[in-house]
């Protein structure tokens, strides 16, 4: 289970966590106790776009195999219908090393980078695609014009990104929010955030998500300023009136282990049991998604929100397992946003 194994890596403060990560890496890495789990896309994800209209989708940047496997098999699965964005020499080489013949699939040239990010935006701008995919792309050159006003599809609340994380033989899902696009966000950014994250969890099919706000300790300090920052956080939210139960600060152990919230005398549905993890800074959300896939073999499944598409951010490093679930968990969005506007 998700919560039983997490519970095994113990978290320090947030100004810790980068070196924290580097550290227990190392030592994994000496000692090969790094995860040797398969990482596998969540079955429910595959069952519940199962009967979905496959996405139009824009995939930026097509010069890897690994893109084009983790494409073929949302195709062959009726997730998506990708528009390939790169050198069409490229696609056609790497389509044929992976047995993939590439028919009816629509190529866009791109000479570089800069190229290609920009036609994804632009496909994405005029409704011509319906989700845009990263692939084998520096993150700058895919985002720069996603989030530009001139070039962007445009936003419907501010952008946030959300992992989507589940490990090998669980049902548990725990979504860790904000990982990778806002770096320090100050606590309007962070309540619009968790309303994203809220908004994700009730698409994927939890009517009321536990949120937990992280910090180094459940205690409020003045010496610790997330801990007085999550108190404003959980006010916001109030006034939101978001479906969900909301909590912090807490510190990892009482967000995962329920056995520790009660040790520690702590009454809160949320405590020991979220659904949502919501980091105080991307220095933390980077180093504990990280440690979840490379010491749980977790599949992280990546996908930014409140634009006006869903805009899938994956790891070139990502295995085609996770980008898989991303491109499951986008097309949920996009299908469900249909019945929102």
């Amino acid at each position: 289970m998700v919560n039983l194994r997490l519970s095994k890596v113990r978290m320090a403060g947030d100004k810790a966590l980068p070196v924290l990560s580097r550290i227990l890496f190392a030592v994994a890495w000496e000692c090969n106790v790094l995860s040797s789990e398969k990482v596998c896309c969540p079955n429910y994800l595959l069952q519940k776009v199962r009967n979905l209209k496959p996405v139009k989708t824009a995939v930026v940047g097509t010069g890897a195999p690994v893109v084009l496997e983790s494409v073929r098999d949302a195709v062959e699965a009726g997730i998506i219908e990708p528009v390939l964005i790169g050198d069409p020499d490229v696609i056609w080489a790497y389509g044929e090393q992976i047995s993939w013949s590439l028919n009816g699939c629509e190529i866009i040239p791109a000479a570089d980078e800069a190229a290609a990010g920009t036609a994804g935006a632009q496909l994405a701008r005029s409704g011509e695609v319906e989700m845009v995919l990263k692939g084998h792309i520096h993150t700058d050159a895919f985002m720069r014009p996603l989030i530009s006003r001139k070039t962007g599809p445009g936003s419907r609340r501010r952008l946030s990104h959300v992992f989507h994380m589940t490990v090998a033989d669980s049902d548990s899902v725990l979504l860790l929010t904000d990982c990778a696009v806002n770096v320090a966000p100050d606590v309007k950014a962070r309540a619009s955030i968790i309303q994203n994250a809220v908004e994700l969890a009730h698409d994927l099919g939890n009517p009321r998500p536990k949120v937990a706000l992280l910090a180094a300790s459940e205690e409020i300090s003045q010496a610790m300023p997330v801990t007085l920052e999550c108190r404003e956080i959980m006010t916001m939210c109030a006034d939101l009136d978001l479906e969900a139960d909301i909590h912090g600060p807490l510190a990892f152990d009482n967000i995962v282990s329920p056995e520790a919230a009660r040790l520690k005398g702590i009454s809160s549905p949320v405590a020991g049991c979220a659904d949502i993890v919501l980091v105080p800074t991307i220095e933390a959300g980077n180093a504990l998604f990280k440690m979840m896939v490379y010491f749980l073999g977790a599949c992280a499944a990546g996908i930014v929100l409140g634009a006006s598409v869903p805009i899938l951010l994956t790891s070139r490093a990502d295995p085609a397992a996770a980008r898989l679930a991303s491109t499951a968990i986008g097309a949920i969005v996009a299908r469900t946003g249909e019945h929102k506007t």
